[in-house]
């Protein structure tokens, strides 16, 4: 299986910013989608950011041009840069893998445990 350990969350005034940390461990054979849920209270989960194996990706019209996912492939972690942040950002934030964990298994989602992002004077 494949676990997810993220980082990076925390408080922070408006305007701040903080950069959220996703590392995939455990049987991976290989990971294709890598995005960034979250979910506020009263919420349902959205989607923050999103980033394939090749480079391309795509971003909750919220966050254009306030955050950046990317991703290292060589050490199968994610990462998201939130900028100009508002209080509204404030909620859990999900990493989400679409991965396969071995040669001979299929690619299924897995989820990380969340980190809480709050935005706050």
């Amino acid at each position: 299986q494949v676990q997810l350990v993220e980082s990076g969350g925390g408080l922070v005034q408006p305007g701040g910013s903080l950069r959220l940390s996703c590392a995939a461990s455990g049987s991976i054979f290989s990971i294709n989608y890598m995005a960034w849920y979250r979910q506020a209270p009263g919420k349902q989960r959205e989607l923050v950011a999103g980033i394939t194996s090749g480079g391309s990706t795509n971003y909750a019209d919220s966050m254009k041009g306030r955050s950046t996912i990317s991703r290292d492939n060589a050490k199968n972690t994610v990462y998201l840069q939130m900028d100009s942040l508002k209080p509204e950002d404030t909620a859990v934030y999900y990493c989400n893998v679409h991965g396969q964990p071995t040669r001979f298994s299929g690619a299924n989602f897995f989820w990380g445990q969340g980190t809480q992002v709050t935005v706050s004077s």
